[in-house]
């Protein structure tokens, strides 16, 4: 192994599990570079976090999809009170829920290494929040709309601007504009959750019916998505499927779409009956259903304690295909009883990335 190249030797350390690669960086200096290389290249499925949404105190679980374990992770290196929004390049980008105005930061949950990032160029309450990954140690994030400071003069007003932080530099500028009633929509009907396609940074809005808001980065312009079914889904979820915009959607049934031109959905999968009564477990309403996804699968789940189901990639030697499978709901970890909680799950690839 010490004659290997070190590119091939990062290439063998990426087919490892996430915690053999952590164990691996123990064994000399050079390893621990080259494994740091290979967690990067992420060939195993994304583990997924789930946060007790209502919890004082900051600690999550995390499921580990190749052994099909549950480990609780505590998180009080993060000052509280914050709320995780989203996921990057294997860090946790948290929000301050101490404060009015936005305050960002940022987090290796693993190596339990935490930063602010700087205050944005305009205090701003309630805006929309997108994240673009740029490389394997660059990424941008995205501030559009949000209430203005109400101690100014005139009182609170919508703020049509856009933000943009920068990893390289870190650093916020303020862009471009936006309409104020694409600013009024992502302040008061949008989550933060946020997807990247093909140079458009995709929100969903559920203002009367769902909706979808578009902001192309190159040339700052804002264009909007009709939802198919949006009058009619109970849960309406956007991924990322093979770089292309997905839409999850539940009502009755749950159906995937995939974004091929502008407004153009095509039917890519139909859940089946049986894995439908399954998850439902008797229940006819999709209405509590949450979705999380990420580049090479998503996640359906409603509380912790419960089964989840998973529709991911799976590459073979010839092929790959998407497949549905199951995480079984937690009721312990190490002997210990786990609560039955609302939670907000997201989809992480585990590495040793330091926060920029």
């Amino acid at each position: 192994m010490r004659n290997l190249p070190s590119d091939l030797l990062a290439n063998i350390f990426s087919f490892l599990s996430p915690d053999s690669l952590a164990r691996a960086t123990a064994v000399c200096k050079e390893w621990h570079m080259t494994a740091k290389c290979a967690a990067l290249r992420r060939r195993h499925p994304a583990w997924l976090l789930a946060l007790p949404s209502r919890s004082r105190s900051l600690s999550c679980y995390l499921h580990n999809p190749a052994q099909q374990t549950w480990h609780s992770l505590s998180l009080s290196f993060v000052p509280a009170p914050s709320k995780a929004i989203a996921t990057i390049n294997g860090l946790l980008i948290f929000k301050s829920t101490a404060t009015i105005a936005l305050q960002l930061s940022i987090c290796n949950p693993f190596t339990r290494q935490f930063k602010y990032l700087p205050v944005l160029c305009i205090a701003r309450t309630n805006p929309a929040v997108g994240v673009i990954e740029v490389g394997t140690t660059h990424f941008m994030i995205y501030v559009a709309g949000g209430m203005s400071d109400a101690s100014k003069a005139g009182g609170a007003t919508y703020e049509s601007t856009v933000e943009m932080y920068d990893s390289r530099y870190d650093t916020w500028e303020v862009i471009g504009t936006m309409p104020v009633e694409f600013a009024v929509r992502l302040t008061v009907w949008s989550p933060n959750e946020s997807v990247y396609s093909k140079g458009v940074l995709y929100w969903m809005t559920s203002a009367r019916t769902y909706s979808i808001m578009g902001f192309e980065v190159e040339t700052n312009k804002w264009r909007e998505l009709s939802v198919p079914m949006g009058d009619t889904l109970e849960f309406a979820s956007l991924i990322i499927r093979n770089g292309n915009l997905t839409l999850v959607g539940g009502g009755g049934d749950v159906w995937i779409w995939e974004l091929r031109v502008e407004d153009d959905w095509r039917l890519v999968e139909k859940m089946g009956l049986e894995l439908k009564m399954k998850f439902l477990g008797g229940k006819g309403s999709w209405g509590c259903t949450k979705c999380v996804g990420i580049e090479g699968g998503m996640c359906l789940y409603r509380e912790f304690g419960v089964d989840m189901l998973v529709w991911r990639k799976v590459v073979g030697e010839c092929s790959s295909n998407w497949e549905w499978c199951w995480i079984k709901g937690c009721s312990s970890i190490k002997e210990q009883q786990v609560p039955r909680v609302s939670i907000k799950g997201l989809l992480i690839h585990p590495n040793l990335s330091c926060p920029v």
